[in-house]
């Protein structure tokens, strides 16, 4: 198992957007191309435009694959083009990831 850990930095006054294309879009397209979602969290204290986020994958190969899909979905891309008309511009300024590997001692495998 691998886990990729995601950062969305939003423009300022889209993170509301950011939060409800997640909750009402996002999840249906990554439950249909089988990715993982372990959580999604955001700073009670610190920066209030940052949503954080956690995804699961059997290995590079399931994750190479699944967020292809994803990514090229036509429902996906029609609906990331809508949220981002609605909000007057894209959500996000900047979008990182790291993927993780569990060590042999991590409670998490």
């Amino acid at each position: 198992m691998i886990y990729e850990w995601r950062v969305y930095e939003a423009y300022p006054g889209r993170m509301d957007a950011l939060n409800e294309r997640f909750a009402k879009i996002t999840l249906k397209y990554f439950e249909k191309h089988d990715i993982k979602v372990i959580g999604f969290w955001i700073a009670i204290i610190g920066t209030s435009n940052v949503l954080y986020y956690m995804l699961a994958f059997d290995d590079l190969a399931h994750r190479e694959t699944a967020w292809n899909a994803f990514s090229t979905d036509p429902g996906w891309v029609k609906a990331r083009i809508e949220t981002e008309q609605r909000a007057g511009g894209p959500l996000t300024e900047r979008i990182t990831n790291m993927i993780l590997k569990s060590t042999d001692y991590s409670p998490m495998k």
